[in-house]
């Protein structure tokens, strides 16, 4: 068996990822253009822009960064250039986690070998996968609190998704789920909630178990809601659909970040280990899809059942020393700002109600979160 190194970090450093869909600037319909985009971006170090799997999705990468102030300059000054090639190839970016109106069939894989063998190993599962999501990485110090990290933090994912939860569309139809993304996701033999690990060890006995009995090629397909990443030294948090705007990413990452941390610090202090039944975890990822912002979930320790109002209240209330030390009160504060609005589903669906027109559903909350000023927005 092959041996994983974790390049732990010292503090909890913050890379954030953006998968931000294409689409025709006239017609709003997702397009295949990522190739042409990408030849108008100065590449850097290969890492900040990114192809996915399919053609019709960009994936902007953060560098690493101290505080959520400085992901927010780096993201900003990164979706700035790459709105204004966006513009030279006549595509929008769409900032939702499935598109409305077009279909999967349509979309083109990107020509890339590990693509290539994906599709060939999980076929249609991997055809379908024309989502968007954000996930949120934050660095830890050793392989064994990121597993121990990972497992802590499985009871608050779905108020993540809830809070985050953008797809309310699929294939032309109103799914009524408010995260359709995330049941299109699970299609994925190694996607959704990660099974229970101990330690570092167990992890990667289990990743190279995968690999040696070919169930997966590399740990790269490993696409649970939340993973530890060795070359990284992190915990990355995956679960999230799309928000429908950078303040609201912004905001989710702080929660993010403050979490990983507050639960980092437990560990060092000798907190005991209240595990979350699985089923549990699974009973409320469920209602976050189903009703995102308006869900009831279930507390995994009391069994009480509250609001995610409530729950936003009660975190954003709890983790707001570690905002002070992170240096992103005010991030953390607008998420109880988006648990109190109507959500992005429901944006979604409102304007569908007004116009009977999914492409104006995509066209004004395009236009709504686009960054640059002074060029042209979708028409």
């Amino acid at each position: 068996m092959s041996k994983l190194t974790f390049n732990s970090n010292d503090r909890p450093t913050l890379g954030v990822e953006l998968e931000l869909g294409l689409v025709d600037a006239e017609t709003m319909a997702l397009a295949n253009s990522v190739m042409p985009l990408l030849a108008r971006l100065d590449p850097g170090d290969g890492t900040c822009y990114k192809p996915e799997l399919m053609q019709c999705c960009i994936e902007i990468n953060t560098d690493v960064c101290e505080t959520v102030d400085q992901a927010e300059q780096d993201l900003r000054r990164k979706l700035i250039e790459v709105e204004s090639a966006a513009d030279e190839v006549g595509v929008a970016l769409w900032w939702g986690a499935t598109h409305p109106f077009s279909l999967w069939q349509n979309q083109q894989v990107t020509p890339n070998e590990r693509y290539l063998n994906l599709v060939e190993l999980l076929q249609e599962m991997a055809r379908r996968l024309v989502t968007f999501g954000l996930h949120v990485h934050v660095g830890v110090d050793s392989g064994d609190k990121a597993v121990m990290i990972c497992d802590r933090i499985m009871a608050h994912l779905p108020t993540l998704l809830a809070l985050s939860a953008s797809s309310p569309f699929w294939e032309r139809r109103d799914t009524g789920l408010h995260s359709a993304r995330s049941k299109v996701m699970e299609g994925l033999p190694t996607a959704g909630l990660p099974t229970f690990m101990r330690n570092w060890s167990e992890y990667v006995w289990l990743v190279n178990h995968m690999i040696e009995t070919g169930f997966i090629n590399t740990i790269r397909e490993i696409w649970w809601d939340v993973r530890p990443h060795h070359n990284f030294g992190t915990v990355e948090v995956r679960v999230c659909d799309m928000p429908g705007n950078l303040s609201d990413v912004l905001a989710v990452t702080a929660l993010v970040q403050c979490l990983v941390q507050y639960l980092s610090d437990e560990i060092d202090e000798g907190a005991y280990q209240h595990d979350s039944h699985p089923m549990m975890v699974r009973q409320n990822k469920w209602r976050a899809a189903r009703f995102g912002n308006r869900a009831m979930l279930v507390n995994s320790y009391t069994h009480e059942v509250r609001s995610v109002r409530d729950i936003a209240a009660w975190m954003t209330e709890r983790l707001s020393p570690m905002a002070g030390q992170l240096d992103c009160v005010e991030h953390l504060q607008r998420v109880q700002a988006i648990a109190d609005r109507p959500g992005w589903a429901e944006r979604q669906r409102q304007i569908f109600r007004e116009t009977g027109d999914m492409a104006e559903v995509v066209r004004r909350l395009s236009r709504e979160a686009r960054i640059s000023e002074g060029k042209p927005a979708p028409s």
